[in-house]
């Protein structure tokens, strides 16, 4: 079972591509922050080879020395004495690298290598520009507009359906709160004690789907502003939602609070599963 700290952290990737020149080239996006991009489709512009290309690339002491400077500022597991070694042997008539060689030797995280049909060799952004400057610096540039382009697509849908998830939310949201009015506040409570019951029933989403209180999450995150559910990933928002809606249904069944944080924790664990299951195969 994931944990509730993996239930938050789970993220969005997916494929796409972006075009120079003629070329169409593969981006792998990560949460829409660190993308990596083929390398293999780069290096076809240069030559029918382009695994050879990526080796010539990699022989030289400026590359290693590239490579490694930007594991020792992103990777905290990079192995620094593997790779002062290589360093030393860059260069030379007969030193060899091959990206698959890279990542095993030091742990690097900078470059990912694939086998088989669909497979090739895929870099972080900052390295994959670094290696389109060495095959041509027209090209680069070609390469840097087209992905400009498509990050601001990315951006104008993520905003879109952010806008969108915030209405059903707001949708949601009411629906959850009228069936606490209705079937758990009576008239009797006070306003200090309904205020306790919205607070009470916000947390039991909250804990069943991030695996903590509002209170408990800016105890641990006093420098950042906003709330708990203002950091969501989309599909924590779209899991949320329909919690909203299942937890209404719930409370009007007249299911105690703690057996429904049980089954809005098993819903929001299968319902994240999906999304990274349907992700995941996006990737495959």
């Amino acid at each position: 079972m994931n944990s509730h700290k993996d239930l938050y952290n789970m993220g969005k990737k997916g494929k796409d591509i972006i075009q120079a020149k003629g070329f169409t080239i593969e981006v792998i996006t990560n949460d829409f922050v660190n993308d990596f991009i083929s390398l293999t489709d780069i290096a076809k512009y240069k030559s029918d080879e382009p695994n050879d290309v990526i080796k010539n690339w990699m022989r030289s002491k400026d590359t290693i020395e590239f490579l490694g400077l930007w594991e020792l500022l992103n990777n905290p597991n990079f192995k620094p004495v593997e790779f002062d070694g290589f360093k030393k042997e860059a260069g030379y008539n007969a030193f060899t690298m091959s990206p698959k060689k890279w990542i095993e030797n030091t742990n690097a995280i900078g470059l990912i290598s694939r086998a088989g049909r669909n497979g090739g060799t895929f870099a972080h952004k900052d390295i994959a520009f670094e290696f389109a400057s060495w095959i041509s610096a027209e090209f680069k540039l070609y390469i840097i507009k087209d992905y400009e382009r498509l990050k601001q697509d990315e951006t104008n849908r993520l905003s879109l359906a952010w806008n969108v998830k915030r209405e059903i939310s707001k949708l949601n949201y009411k629906i959850h709160t009228e069936a606490v009015k209705t079937y758990l506040i009576t008239k009797e409570l006070s306003k200090y004690h309904q205020s306790i019951t919205y607070a009470s029933e916000a947390d039991v989403l909250n804990v069943a789907l991030f695996g903590m209180t509002a209170k408990e999450w800016r105890e641990q995150n006093p420098d950042l502003k906003g709330n708990l559910r203002d950091y969501a990933s989309i599909p924590q928002l779209l899991v949320l939602a329909n919690m909203e809606s299942y937890n209404a249904i719930l409370i009007k069944q007249g299911i105690s609070q703690p057996e429904r944080l049980l089954l809005l924790n098993k819903m929001a664990i299968e319902q994240l599963k999906v999304i990274e299951n349907h992700q995941g195969r996006l990737l495959s």
